[in-house]
């Protein structure tokens, strides 16, 4: 349990997010996790870096409305504060704590308030004994720093753990996440470190986390993109439907367009995903470039638009429904969404 979110067994796959704003900005970084929670956010993760982003996490909690992790590195105090101060789960590197007794600090205080430990090794923060055995970062690596700090962690009676080991490329990602799958029954946390720009970030994360996903592997996951950190949540989203463990919202399909598209598609398209943003109902909504063929190729389509030079048609299930001019296309779709919902 984070906070009052399931993690593993039975339960759905769980998006996560991390804020960029700097926690300690308290106004700041409440409305960066408003905006996650408005798309589907169902834990948010904040980098706890001095004391007082520690002390900030009690205020932040109260704001919101999903549990609050607390990223901790190098200094085990952090932990210690966070923990105090309401965090419902720490993640902390062990290739960066420090000395055994830390983590024992650590352990008790997280036993006291019941509260659970991500083990997060990745690529960046291997612990040198590690990095001197393997030469560089690898998947074995990383599965040993894993299976040394797992084992520090039972031998201390403390087994409420999510484990994550993110590689900076598909191979050893999935590598590594194959190895402790098969080793380990703890929740897994998934996702490829330091990915990218949205495009290639979200392409790159795709094929290591379908790979894993499709083979059972993984409990929760976060896409880490260099941008804006709602589309890590929009991408994790569009990931899990399209591998049908997931429905939350809308999945819009568009065709590519052709000679015989008459409207600016990519612009249509565009306006219809934000008109539906924060829409929760899973449904399909098509948006087409050609009358003619469009409610034929999207007859599988909960909702579509079929745009044709200067108007365009608005269709259901292949069926169309009422024709609309060009301007009101968007509108028409929305308020026949908003009719088949009631």
């Amino acid at each position: 349990m984070v906070g009052k979110v399931w993690i593993g067994g039975n339960a759905p796959i769980v998006v996560q997010a991390m804020t960029k704003t700097k926690t300690e900005d308290i106004t700041k970084t409440i409305t960066e996790i408003k905006r996650l929670e408005r798309v589907g956010c169902e834990i948010v993760r904040v980098a706890v870096r001095n004391q007082v982003a520690a002390q900030a996490l009690k205020k932040i909690k109260q704001n919101i409305n999903i549990p609050l992790v607390a990223d901790i590195h190098f200094d085990y105090r952090l932990a210690l504060a966070s923990i105090k101060a309401g965090a419902d789960k720490i993640r902390i590197n062990p290739g960066n704590i420090g000395h055994d007794w830390k983590l024992k600090e650590i352990i008790k205080a997280a036993k006291d308030y019941n509260i659970p430990i991500r083990i997060g090794v990745n690529v960046g923060s291997l612990e040198k004994r590690v990095l001197a055995k393997y030469q560089k970062p690898s998947a074995q690596g990383l599965f040993e720093s894993i299976t040394q700090t797992v084992r520090f962690f039972e031998d201390n009676e403390f087994t409420n753990l999510v484990l994550s080991a993110k590689g900076s490329d598909v191979s050893t990602t999935v590598e590594v996440y194959q190895k402790i799958a098969e080793h380990y029954s703890y929740p897994l946390h998934l996702g490829l470190t330091e990915a990218g720009l949205p495009l290639e970030g979200a392409i790159r994360s795709a094929c290591a986390l379908s790979i894993l996903l499709s083979q059972g592997i993984g409990d929760t996951i976060r896409i880490s993109l260099t941008s804006d950190s709602v589309k890590e949540v929009v991408a994790a989203y569009e990931l899990l439907q399209s591998l049908g463990l997931r429905q939350y919202g809308p999945i819009i399909i568009s065709c590519p367009t052709c000679g015989r598209c008459e409207v600016n598609l990519i612009k249509l398209t565009e306006q219809v995903k934000e008109a539906l943003t924060g829409y929760d109902k899973p449904i399909k909504v098509a948006v087409m470039g050609c009358v003619v063929n469009g409610p034929g190729e999207a007859k599988n389509a909960d909702f579509g638009i079929a745009a044709g030079k200067k108007s365009g048609i608005i269709f259901s299930q292949g069926k169309a429904i009422k024709k609309c001019a060009e301007k009101d296309l968007v509108a028409c779709l929305l308020a026949e969404i908003k009719k088949g919902a009631r």
